[in-house]
């Protein structure tokens, strides 16, 4: 896994300070560096007019008195108010409070909107109670200001592992992180109100993050490249594998996931369809159709070893069959994807689901079906809910929406951050089921193909761009994949 990608959590980011600190790093010279950081932000992207800076009460303020100092230096016309009083500061904070030779003003939240600029140092990320008082009335004031905003570390309100404010939050232009972004800076609404997000190296070693073994990670290539499947002289259709895909009387979803499975990279993709779906066409002609009109018929299909990816749930209808179905695939122990129909056929007794998940699974619900199998989850932050999920069913869950989170059964969670809202649109959930089971049949790790998947589908929709429908993406997915080869991969 690359440590480019890594994200840490409130604890874990706290950890790796202390261990750069016992290290020899002093922390006044990490303070500095973050401060620095700060101010050169909002120099390079708010370069005139005047600049407020809200301290806060510990090290999240000392950094901003860092800032407030080195703009002034350059010129600035800089104004502080500090939420508490300067003798109740403690260490580091209150040292580069003391730097500080300008005035300290105390809270007013009228005074606020009269600043061309506002830095925001009150609170860090690890924020547990909601804003009152005067923080909140200044988080306010910043927000009604209309003024461009720059957060340190994170937003005010906002906690650094689940992107949720506690009450009000600020809403950033630009935030500034240091060493390692956090899941709050990609989960929404945080990475909403974040703005602009900016990471800063501010002396922290990268070795730290050997101890510390993060097992969360931003959704990238540099997550999963060396896994994804090459291409060799000497393949043929079989060595990229064959999906097999159960549909339903619904046969443009069936249609567009083998599709999918196509562009992505399998040899073969087989519709196993009733015949009345089977007679309505569309879809390339490269895919393989076999009639399929019940259980019998499904069995039948997967008795092929070649077939070694399965796909359920796109168009298929609920009801017994389609969980008899996904049933017999699950048996069979090759690697399957599950989706839509074949989540909600066990929505009232998901346990049997689980239990049958003996090989390489992958499940994609969305907030709803996620809900019907995991209803005890639904109240956890997403990545926590998305965890527990996946060691629940043992299977990789793609807990899809805006922010989507690919979470293993052995703690590993992805969150990607690249899909444009022009995915909410039908049928594109049948798309990334396709990407699943193609990049399955050609034999990537079930995890890493779950978050490649996720990225190319985001990818292809940024490359088809406005207006964009489902059928587009298939298409569109063959640029990242062609520019990822090129990189190497």
């Amino acid at each position: 896994m690359s440590d480019n990608a890594v994200l840490l959590t409130v604890a874990e980011m706290a950890e790796a300070d202390r261990r750069a600190i016992a290290g020899g790093v002093a922390g006044l010279h990490l303070m500095e560096a973050a401060g620095a950081a700060v101010a050169r932000m909002v120099q390079r992207h708010h370069p005139h007019g005047s600049v407020l800076v809200l301290c806060g009460p510990g090290n999240n303020g000392g950094d901003g008195f860092v800032a407030a100092r080195l703009l002034a230096q350059a010129g600035r016309s800089v104004a502080v108010m500090l939420l508490g009083d300067a003798s109740a500061l403690r260490g580091d904070a209150a040292a580069m409070a003391k730097q500080w030779t300008g005035l300290i003003a105390v809270p007013d939240p009228a005074l606020v909107a009269g600043h061309d600029v506002i830095v925001d140092a009150l609170f860090g990320a690890g924020l547990s109670k909601p804003l009152s008082g005067e923080a909140l009335a200044l988080v306010r004031a910043a927000n009604e200001s209309g003024k461009p905003i720059v957060a340190v570390d994170l937003p005010s309100g906002l906690h650094g592992d689940d992107g949720q404010p506690r009450g009000a939050a600020i809403h950033a232009t630009r935030t500034v992180t240091f060493f390692r972004p956090k899941p709050g800076h990609l989960l929404l609404p945080g990475r909403h109100l974040c703005g602009h997000l900016h990471v800063a190296d501010i002396g922290i070693p990268d070795d730290v993050l050997i101890a510390i073994e993060p097992r969360q990670w931003r959704n990238d290539p540099a997550l999963w490249r060396a896994a994804l499947p090459r291409r060799h002289m000497d393949g043929h259709k079989y060595a990229h594998g064959h999906v097999l895909v159960r549909g339903g009387a619904l046969a443009g979803a069936t249609r567009l996931a083998g599709h999918a499975a196509l562009r992505i990279g399998a040899g073969l993709v087989t519709l196993a369809q009733p015949r009345e779906a089977l007679m309505q066409g569309g879809g390339p002609d490269a895919l393989m159709r076999q009639p399929c009109e019940g259980i019998p018929d499904w069995r039948h299909a997967v008795v092929d070893p070649r077939r070694n990816a399965l796909l359920l749930g796109p168009g298929n209808g609920g009801g017994a069959a389609t969980k008899q179905a996904v049933l017999d695939a699950l048996g069979t122990r090759r690697a399957t994807v599950l989706d839509a129909d074949a989540l909600n056929a066990f929505a009232e007794n998901p346990k049997v689901l689980f239990r049958a998940v003996a090989g390489p699974c992958i499940l994609t619900p969305h907030d709803g079906e996620f809900v019907r199998l995991f209803p005890d989850l639904a109240v956890l932050p997403k990545p926590e809910r998305a965890r527990k999920a996946a060691q629940r069913s043992r299977a990789v869950i793609v807990l899809k929406g805006p922010d989507t989170v690919i979470a293993s059964p052995d703690g590993r969670l992805a969150i990607n951050a690249n899909a444009p809202p022009d995915l909410a649109t039908a049928g594109t959930g049948d798309v990334l089921a396709g990407f699943c089971a193609g990049l399955l049949a050609q034999v990537m790790p079930v995890f890493e193909a779950a978050c490649a998947a996720v990225w190319l589908h985001g990818a292809a929709a940024n490359v088809a761009g406005a207006g964009l429908i489902a059928d587009d993406l298939p298409l569109a997915v063959r640029l990242p994949l062609a520019q990822l080869r090129r990189q190497g991969a």
